[in-house]
């Protein structure tokens, strides 16, 4: 894993600038996945991978493993981002994208369709991301009100386990959302590369529009 910024001074955190993307699109399709916490993106992810072969990264995942992983520079840093649900300083989350995508490309043979999760929360982030990983092919957005999404997290934090499913944690995320994701979403609108899907429905019920929708984009399903 090549190695992120020393965090001991996270106002300097600066990622390196490159003169091209690490990947082309022409052979890697990236569709960033976003929606507020509990609008059900995980489940509608975890059907795109079933059916279309897609590789999920969720950069929240794949933050928590950091956090937890031993010997991490940064698992401190994020662990206090999380706990505030604030967001992670974008440098340590766009190499940790471009490391898993570069893992699954190279030591799984992974067939270059990936699936980002929750990501990207903020314009630097979406910026840095298509400028210095891959531009994305769109984003998949999934439309939910507040009300249905507090009432989803509060029964997943029964069993979750999960330190940020909690009211006080739920209440500051959908505030972080609204505020810094919510501007990601019109700008990639405005330039005609959001599909929005009314995300109050069951499963079924929103899978069968994502799926159409992926057809119209000119994804097919492998099985």
């Amino acid at each position: 894993m090549p190695a992120l910024p020393s965090p001991a001074d996270k106002a300097q955190l600066s990622a390196p600038s490159k003169p091209t993307p690490t990947f082309s699109p022409d052979k890697v399709s990236v569709i960033f996945v976003l929606g507020g916490p509990g609008a059900g993106k995980g489940t509608q992810c975890d059907r795109l991978v079933r059916d279309y072969g897609f590789t999920h990264l969720s950069a929240g995942d794949l933050l928590r493993e950091e956090q937890d992983r031993e010997g991490s520079q940064f698992g401190g840093l994020i662990k206090d981002y999380i706990k505030e649900g604030t967001i992670v300083p974008m440098e340590i989350t766009v190499q940790l994208l471009e490391n898993a995508m570069n893992d699954d490309l190279t030591h799984k043979h992974g067939n270059g369709r990936f699936l980002i999760d929750g990501f990207p929360r903020k314009m630097d982030q979406a910026l840095k991301f298509e400028e210095s990983v891959c531009p994305s092919k769109f984003t998949l957005f999934f439309d939910c009100p507040e009300d249905v999404m507090q009432e989803r997290l509060l029964n997943r934090g029964k069993t979750s386990g999960r330190a940020d499913d909690n009211a006080e944690s739920i209440k500051k995320r959908f505030k972080t959302f609204v505020e810094t994701s919510m501007p990601v979403v019109e700008h990639f609108e405005n330039e005609g590369k959001v599909v929005r899907i009314p995300a109050t429905r069951a499963p079924d019920e929103v899978y069968a529009e994502v799926k159409q929708k992926m057809g119209e984009r000119g994804f097919e399903m492998e099985k």
